[in-house]
């Protein structure tokens, strides 16, 4: 393929995964694990987000099922407020979601039913790569939610095994 081709494939690429910035308002009717959900508006779209800078177990994995209850107890059934910016590979929303001056993303992290999804690190501000890390440095050392197995297995480490 020609470098120029390759070049413009690339560009359309990104360009799909890159959105404008939104902001989304509205109920969370669905929890499919332990950082994804799905919003309902006010116009009764529904927006399936992914919860930007952490990962969570897989549902088949150790304290899978407990991310999931977690974030449901946070989330399900109430409004909340998702800044979104980003579209990733599956077609869903990323972003961080607000509900009442709470960040849930680092309250999973903060919980120990997250890690700090590192790799993605650079998308996010510099204050929240420091909180989240620390979060996640604070909850390892506590010992709380799947800091309290021996060995935890990160999600990208589970996925990989697979």
């Amino acid at each position: 393929m020609p470098l120029w081709k390759h070049a413009l494939l690339t560009l359309l690429a990104s360009a799909c995964v890159w959105a404008h910035a939104d902001t989304i308002t509205g109920k969370v009717v669905g929890v499919a694990d332990g950082d994804t959900i799905t919003v309902l508006d006010d116009a009764k779209r529904q927006h399936k987000i992914r919860l930007s800078g952490i990962d969570a177990p897989e549902k088949s994995q150790a304290f899978g099922q407990q991310s999931k209850e977690s974030l449901s107890d946070l989330v399900f059934a109430k409004t909340v407020v998702v800044e979104t910016d980003k579209i990733d590979r599956y077609g869903r929303r990323v972003g961080k979601i607000w509900i009442k001056g709470i960040d849930a993303n680092l309250e999973q992290i903060k919980r120990g039913m997250a890690w700090h999804y590192k790799q993605y690190a650079r998308e996010q501000s510099e204050e929240d790569q420091r909180e989240y890390a620390e979060a996640e440095d604070e909850a390892r050392e506590a010992k709380r939610g799947l800091w309290k197995d021996v060995e935890p297995v990160a999600p990208w480490e589970f996925r990989r095994r697979q």
